[in-house]
């Protein structure tokens, strides 16, 4: 018996641990709703209903081939334990994951357990992450080898194993775990790959062809972007079958306009930037690999105590995530996170920023709420994100944002904010962005008094600026700050030279 253990990449397509085991013997797949994982600080409701959707569709269609899906809950080596007694396997098929802390010690966990026990544990890649990589020279090219070969069709071969005798748990569900309910469960995405590839497939054919320039405003980019992060994240699609399913769009278009038909321009860039997009979601990836203590402490040892990261603001870290910050950009993307669970990637920038230079809260404690409010939660692009935008990677350029000039570039009809703000529906267009200026009688007339229907500002935007500008650039003058810098692009940075692309 081969046993197949699916943690974040619940489908049957592009599977090299499935294909692997296939090609062994027959199978028996392993789901485990482990009680750390989902008591941990950076979990949420909407992550395992996202995740059991995804489980509904690969436990149906492994039935189709006599393969059971086991599903238990506890502890990852009790599990495998019980599994043992039951049925002595010797071999363990697994994708390597690049997780939190918790997923990380589990794992040297379950390889202690499997020595012990004779198991042979095998780990397959299925990202661009290179396991014990010794330098960051070379790696785009090693990203683009490994993601060349076409994606892997259904296992040939694969059959179950009679696994009749063996007790399975129920779907596990977010009460069991003592979890809130699942805030964004009538409006965040559906789970599973026939979701995964049909949106995948929207953008390329249709939501797509204005994806460069539509991805930074929150009123385009909910169709223009791709949508396809959750499925990656959960491995309901893996990178390779994106990449590839994007080159063969981009071959088609050039093959279109070689006949002479008329195709819109827009496609290719956006084709080319969507590739960018994927390499660049394993360049971060490949971060919290070489260094997982980022998730918990500064990139930049030299930022140490630039902020306390013990003692928050606790009334502005809730305004905050809240949404009641003043700031219509602010609250409105935070509104539309939590109940939706995804945000486009400038909006992701600013709120973090926010809470960064204008509040000067530790990313920490930021960094969880927006984990567990993230439908597409990825640990080791999440984190590397929330230390760059709060400046404390020490290589990257210093980004304060202005709410209020994002809301007039991005958003200037005010149709985003009316939608998540229904207290400013009748705000005039002039005074939407910074509300707090309008006349008393105006106020009055659109029914909408400030202090009262709607905060004043929690901080002063210009005030905040300067402040932040000054403590990051005083520090980043430090010898130490420099070193530290020098340390982390070498270890770290982009390798942008003699990179190769898709044709």
């Amino acid at each position: 018996m081969e046993v197949v253990w699916f943690k974040k990449d619940l489908r049957l397509l592009d599977h090299a641990a499935l294909a692997a085991a296939a090609g062994l013997g027959p199978v028996l797949g392993l789901w485990i709703y482990e009680d750390d994982v989902m008591g941990g600080e950076d979990f949420d409701a909407r992550h395992l209903g996202f995740a059991n959707e995804c489980l509904a569709e690969l436990d149906e269609r492994l039935a189709a081939y006599d393969v059971r899906l086991l599903r238990r809950r506890g502890d990852a080596v009790a599990v495998f334990e019980e599994l043992w007694q039951q049925t002595h396997f010797c071999r363990l098929h697994s994708h390597q994951e690049t997780g939190n802390a918790i997923t990380y010690r589990r794992d040297l966990a379950v390889i202690a357990w499997a020595r012990q026990r004779g198991v042979h544990w095998q780990e397959y890649a299925q990202t661009g992450v290179v396991r014990k990589l010794q330098k960051r020279d070379g790696w785009a090219e090693r990203w683009l080898q490994r993601m060349t070969p076409p994606p892997r069709g259904i296992p040939h071969g694969l059959h179950g194993f009679n696994a009749a005798n063996l007790a399975g748990e129920s779907v596990c569900t977010a009460q069991d775990f003592g979890l809130s309910p699942d805030l964004s469960e009538p409006l965040r995405q559906r789970g599973g790959s026939s979701c995964g590839h049909a949106t995948l497939e929207r953008f390329l054919q249709e939501r797509g062809v204005g994806y460069t320039k539509e991805m930074s405003s929150p009123v385009t980019a909910w169709e223009a972007c791709s949508r396809v992060s959750p499925y990656l994240t959960w491995g309901a699609l893996s990178v390779r079958q994106c990449l590839h399913a994007s080159v063969d769009r981009r071959r088609n278009l050039l093959e279109q306009k070689a006949l002479g038909q008329r195709i819109d321009a827009r496609w290719l860039s956006s084709m080319k930037s969507f590739q960018g997009r994927l390499r660049w979601h394993c360049h971060f990836m490949q971060k919290l690999e070489d260094e997982p203590a980022i998730e918990h402490r500064n990139f930049s040892r030299s930022c140490d105590g630039l902020r306390n990261e013990f003692h928050s603001d606790v009334e502005s870290f809730n305004a905050w995530k809240e949404g009641r910050t003043g700031y219509p950009m602010i609250d409105a993307c935070m509104r539309a996170l939590t109940a939706t669970g995804w945000l486009n990637f400038r909006m992701r920038a600013m709120v973090m920023s926010f809470a960064s230079y204008h509040l000067w809260l530790h990313w920490r404690e930021p960094g969880l709420h927006l984990a567990r409010m993230f439908l597409d939660y990825e640990p080791g692009i999440h984190w590397s994100q929330c230390q760059m935008q709060s400046g404390t990677t020490g290589i990257n350029t210093l980004r304060v944002y202005s709410p209020t000039k994002q809301l007039l570039d991005q958003d200037p009809q005010g149709k985003f904010i009316r939608q998540w703000l229904p207290e400013l529906a009748q705000v005039p267009d002039v005074y939407l962005a910074e509300p707090w200026n309008m006349p008393a009688l105006e106020q009055q007339f659109c029914g909408c008094v400030i202090g009262r229907d709607y905060p004043v500002p929690i901080v002063d935007h210009p005030t905040a600026y300067r402040h932040a500008q000054e403590k990051m650039h005083h520090l980043r003058q430090h010898n130490d700050s420099k070193r530290e810098a020098r340390r982390i692009q070498k270890k770290h940075g982009s390798r942008k030279q003699g990179t190769k692309t898709w044709r």
